[in-house]
C-alpha cells in the first residue's frame, strides 16, 4: 500500500512525464519506464491465474496502486500514449466499475489512444467492454445503473464499431431498464438492438414489452335492453254465419 507521500510523488511524475513525453522523451522515460516494469510484473502474476473471476478479483486489488499515476495523465492532459492508463481503463471494466471508467475513457476518446495488445480502436472495445461488463453484473444480479449505460452509448455515439456491438450495448441497456419499470425507454433500446442485429436475441423480449404497453381498452358499457313492446290486441270477430238470411 502506498503512502501519502508515495502517492503524491506518483501522481506528479505522471503529469510530468505526460507532459514532457513529446517536449523530452529522455527525461520522461525513467518514470513511465517505471511504471511499465511494474504494469509487465503485475500482468505476469495474473497470467498465472486461471480463473477469470480471481483475476478480476486480482485487478480490483491492483487498481488502486495505480491510481495515483492514472490521476496525473488525467491532469496533465497532454493527450500523450499512456500504456498504464490504458490498460487500467481494461482493469477496471474488467473488475466491473463502469463509472470509475469515464474519466479514463473520456480522455482516451478525446485524444484516439489506443490499448496495449489490442487490436480494436478505443471506442469499439470501451463499448464493447463496458457491455460485457454490465452484462455479466446483471446476469449475477448485481446492481448495473441504466444511468452508466447511457452515459457510455452518449459517448461512443460517434465512435465506429461493428453493428453487433452496438447492439450489445443497447440490449443490455434495455434488459435493466425494463428491471427498473421503464418499459418505454427499454422497448427503444431492445428494438435499436434488434435493428442493429436481428440475431441479438431480444425479440421476445420485445414482444413482451409490446404487450404490456399496448393500450387497454376500456368494456363497452352494457346496452340496457328495450322493454318488449305491448302487443295489440286485435278484437275478435264473430264467426260469419252460414246460410241464407232469414226472410223478415
Amino acid at each position: 500500500m502506498l503512502s501519502p507521500a508515495q502517492r503524491h510523488m506518483m501522481r506528479v511524475s505522471a503529469q510530468q512525464a505526460s507532459a514532457q513525453r513529446k517536449s523530452d522523451p529522455l527525461r520522461s522515460a525513467l518514470p513511465y519506464g517505471q511504471m511499465l516494469v511494474k504494469l509487465r510484473g503485475d500482468r505476469l502474476k495474473l497470467k498465472s491465474i486461471r480463473s477469470v473471476e480471481n483475476k478480476a478479483l486480482h485487478k480490483r486489488a491492483m487498481l488502486p496502486s495505480y491510481a495515483p499515476w492514472v490521476a496525473g495523465v488525467l491532469a496533465g492532459d497532454a493527450g500523450t500514449q499512456d500504456d498504464v492508463l490504458m490498460t487500467m481503463l481494461q482493469w477496471t471494466l474488467d473488475a466491473g466499475d463502469i463509472s470509475g471508467s469515464f474519466e479514463m475513457a473520456r480522455y482516451a476518446l478525446k485524444y484516439g489512444l489506443s490499448v496495449p495488445h489490442n487490436q480494436r480502436p478505443v471506442g469499439y472495445l470501451y463499448a464493447e467492454d463496458v457491455a460485457l461488463a454490465a452484462m455479466r453484473a446483471f446476469k449475477t444480479g448485481e446492481p448495473v445503473a441504466a444511468s452508466d449505460l447511457l452515459t457510455v452509448i452518449e459517448m461512443t455515439l460517434t465512435a465506429d464499431m461493428p453493428d453487433e456491438v452496438r447492439a450489445k450495448l443497447h440490449k443490455i441497456t434495455g434488459l435493466v431498464l425494463r428491471a427498473d419499470q421503464q418499459p418505454k425507454q427499454a422497448l427503444a433500446h431492445l428494438s435499436r438492438a434488434m435493428q442493429l442485429d436481428i440475431n441479438t436475441g431480444v425479440k421476445k423480449d420485445i414482444e413482451r414489452l409490446e404487450r404490456e404497453l399496448k393500450p387497454v381498452l376500456p368494456a363497452a358499457a352494457a346496452k340496457p335492453k328495450a322493454a318488449p313492446s305491448a302487443r295489440k290486441v286485435k278484437p275478435k270477430m264473430a264467426p260469419a254465419r252460414r246460410g241464407r238470411p232469414r226472410k223478415v
